[in-house]
């Protein structure tokens, strides 16, 4: 029986091993494919099912100064840049820079245009509510894609914990 569990040990390491060695790769990727592919159906006016939101959001904080074809074209072509910068890690501190100042941009509405966001303020959401509120995972990833500009990475082994010395 021990065999069996030698075996595991062995095939988790090999798992647990791909997994690290792969999984921020991915991670950029997938942030950036999702980027992308958001950041060009903006350029085709009703495609994204955000459009509207975002134009509205943005004629609030901008008191109406910007009409919504610029609006529009300056949120896909900001999706599409960042799409890049993590598809193909260019500038990744500045991509990285410009989607978390994109996804500030993104929660405005649940303070600017909450009767958009919530059925039940606050905890009923809407499909855009949720939508926005998904929003939660691509930060969380965009800060561990961040860990890596210096070249940080995932660690397959346990470490201490560096606190309880």
């Amino acid at each position: 029986m021990e065999g069996t569990g030698s075996k595991f040990q062995e095939f988790d390491k090999r798992i647990t091993g791909w997994m690290a060695s792969h999984g921020i790769i991915l991670l950029r990727i997938s942030l950036g494919i999702i980027f992308f592919w958001f950041g060009i159906l903006k350029f085709f006016e009703g495609l994204s099912p955000a459009e509207s939101l975002a134009i509205r959001t943005i004629d609030i904080l901008t008191f109406g100064l910007i009409g919504p074809e610029v609006v529009r074209f300056g949120l896909a072509t900001w999706e599409v840049l960042i799409g890049i910068g993590l598809i193909f890690r260019l500038y990744l501190r500045e991509t990285l820079l410009l989607m978390f100042i994109q996804m500030l941009g993104t929660l405005t509405p649940i303070f600017v245009l909450p009767e958009e966001v919530f059925t039940v303020i606050p905890y009923g959401l809407t499909l855009e509510g949720q939508y926005i509120v998904k929003n939660l995972v691509v930060i969380s990833a965009g800060i561990v894609v961040g860990a890596t500009v210096r070249g940080g990475g995932i660690i397959t082994e346990n470490r201490p914990d560096p606190g309880s010395g």
